[in-house]
C-alpha cells in the first residue's frame, strides 16, 4: 500500500522521501538516482560558478532522469558574491517547479517563483521561523531538528518535538521532517507526528552513487550517534559535522568564548574538505557534515535499493501498529 501525502500528491513523487540540497554532494547525477528511485531530490546550486553552469547541470539531469527533481537554494552571507539572481532565473528558464530555500528568507525570490509557477519549500530550525517564512509567502516547510548535519539552529530543540509543534503552529502547511531520519521507522514515525514527508541527507551520502570517496561512506557506516561534534557554537552558528581530529580541535579552541572565526577559519575551510575528504578520502583533512543519524546507517546501497528498503520496513512497521489494535 503507498503512503500518498500532501508532497507526494503535489510533486507527483512516489514516496514520501527527500534528499535536499547537501555541499559537495548535491550533483544531477545522484539527484537523478534518488528521483529514479522514487524519491525527490536536489540539485545544490551554490556549487556552481554560474547560473549558466547550473543550467547545463540541470540539463544533464534531465537526460538522466523523467521524473521530478528540484534545485537548492542556500540563501546565506558571503565573502565572495554568490549569483543568486542567476540561479534563479537558470531554474525558471528550465522549467523546474520545486526549489529548496535555506538560510535567510527567500522573500526577494518569491514573486519570480510564484509567477513561473514554482513552488518553494523553506527549511527551517524553529516554530517561529517557520510561522514567519509562510506569512511571507512559501509554500511548505522543512523543519530541522537538532539531530541534524549541518545548521540545527540555536534553540537546540529535537525533532520529536519540533515536528508537532510546528505542525500544531502551520496546520494548513504541508511540513517536512528533517534530522535524525534514515529509515522505514523514521518515515512512519514522522508522518504520525504529522508531516508529510521526511528529509534524509547523511543516509543518502552513505549510497553507491553519492559522488564522494568510499571511505567516507564507510565511516558513516561505522559512526554512531556519539560521533558527531557541534562547532560555532560560541559564535551562535552551530555546525554539527563528523567528528574526527579537525572538529575536535575547532571544538577545543572555541571553548574559549572569545574566539573569533578568523581563529578557526583555517580549518574550517569547505573547499578543504570537499577536496581532501570527499575526494581523496583524508578523513581528518576537514571538517565534513554529518548527522547523528549516522547511528541508523549499515550499509551503502544504491539509491533504488535504499528507498525499496525504506518504504518495505514502513510497510512492516505500518502491519505492526495496527496489530496492536
Amino acid at each position: 500500500m503507498a503512503f500518498k501525502t500532501r508532497i507526494t500528491e503535489e510533486f507527483g513523487i512516489e514516496t514520501p522521501i527527500l534528499m535536499g540540497g547537501m555541499t559537495g554532494v548535491g550533483y544531477g547525477e545522484l539527484v537523478a538516482a534518488v528521483a529514479n528511485a522514487g524519491a525527490l531530490g536536489f540539485i545544490t546550486a551554490h556549487m556552481f560558478e554560474s547560473g549558466a553552469a547550473l543550467k547545463e547541470e540541470i540539463a544533464k539531469t534531465k537526460e538522466l532522469t523523467d521524473k521530478p527533481f528540484g534545485v537548492n537554494l542556500t540563501l546565506l552571507p558571503s565573502i565572495n558574491p554568490i549569483p543568486y539572481d542567476e540561479y534563479r532565473e537558470a531554474i525558471i528558464e528550465s522549467g523546474l517547479k520545486i526549489v529548496e530555500t535555506a538560510g535567510r528568507a527567500p522573500t526577494d525570490h518569491l514573486p519570480a517563483f510564484k509567477e513561473a509557477g514554482v513552488k518553494v519549500i523553506h527549511k527551517c530550525t524553529s516554530v517561529r521561523h517557520s510561522v514567519s517564512a509562510v506569512k511571507k509567502g512559501v509554500d511548505m516547510i522543512s523543519i530541522d531538528g537538532f539531530e541534524c548535519a549541518g545548521h540545527p539552529g540555536e534553540d537546540d530543540v529535537g525533532l520529536i518535538v519540533l515536528l508537532p509543534a510546528t505542525v500544531d503552529a502551520l496546520p494548513d502547511t504541508p511540513i517536512i521532517a528533517s534530522g535524525g531520519m534514515a529509515d522505514g521507522r523514521s518515515l512512519v514515525a514522522a508522518l504520525a507526528l504529522g508531516a508529510d514527508a521526511v528529509n534524509m541527507g547523511t543516509r543518502f551520502c552513505a549510497t553507491q552513487e553519492a559522488a564522494i570517496h568510499p571511505k567516507v561512506k564507510q565511516q558513516i557506516v561505522d559512526n554512531t550517534e556519539l560521533d558527531t561534534v557541534l562547532v560555532g557554537r560560541n559564535l551562535r552558528n552551530t555546525a554539527r559535522v563528523a567528528r574526527n581530529k579537525v572538529s575536535e580541535e575547532v571544538f577545543a579552541i572555541q571553548r574559549d568564548p572569545d574566539t573569533t572565526f578568523d581563529d578557526v577559519k583555517h580549518l574550517m575551510a569547505g573547499a578543504r574538505a570537499r577536496t581532501a575528504v570527499y575526494g581523496e578520502g583524508d578523513l581528518d583533512a576537514g571538517i565534513w557534515s554529518a548527522g547523528q543519524s549516522q547511528a541508523l546507517v549499515h550499509d551503502i546501497p544504491t539509491c533504488k535499493q535504499l528507498v525499496d528498503n525504506i518504504m518495505a520496513q514502513a510497510e512492516r512497521v505500518r502491519s505492526r501498529v495496527d496489530a496492536l489494535g
